[in-house]
């Protein structure tokens, strides 16, 4: 199995800053994608920021300048460092790792692709 494990989110004022972490531990094989998602209430799910494993990233739009997402291979963790922040980055936040998961004690015995979400912390700004 593929466990992600969030930490960070919580209570800032507007204009303050928060580092969301994102750690995946399991049989993983290699990583070729990790995001951060987020939903505020009544709203769906949006991609926030995204980085392949090529390194090249993706931001929505108004993010952009603000978020930056970046990752450490070694730990397979995903950050999302986010300044400047506005009520209305007010959601829960969510990560996504997409990779390749071994099917035994190797990769000799084969892989499976999969995509794993985290369980979300929330991060809420007040005005």
């Amino acid at each position: 199995q593929v466990q992600l494990v969030e930490s960070g989110g919580g209570l800032v004022q507007a204009g303050g800053s928060l580092r969301l972490s994102c750690a995946a531990s399991g049989s993983i094989f290699s990583i070729n994608a990790m995001g951060w998602y987020r939903q505020a209430p009544g709203k769906q799910r949006e991609l926030v920021a995204r980085i392949i494993s090529n390194g090249i990233t993706n931001y929505t739009d108004s993010v952009k300048g603000r978020f930056t997402i970046s990752r450490d291979n070694a730990k397979n963790t995903v950050y999302l460092q986010m300044n400047s922040l506005k009520f209305e980055d007010t959601a829960v936040y969510y990560c996504k790792v997409e990779g390749l998961l071994r099917l035994g004690e190797s990769s000799r015995f084969g892989t499976t692709a999969f995509g794993s979400w985290g369980q979300g912390t929330q991060v809420t700004v007040s005005s």
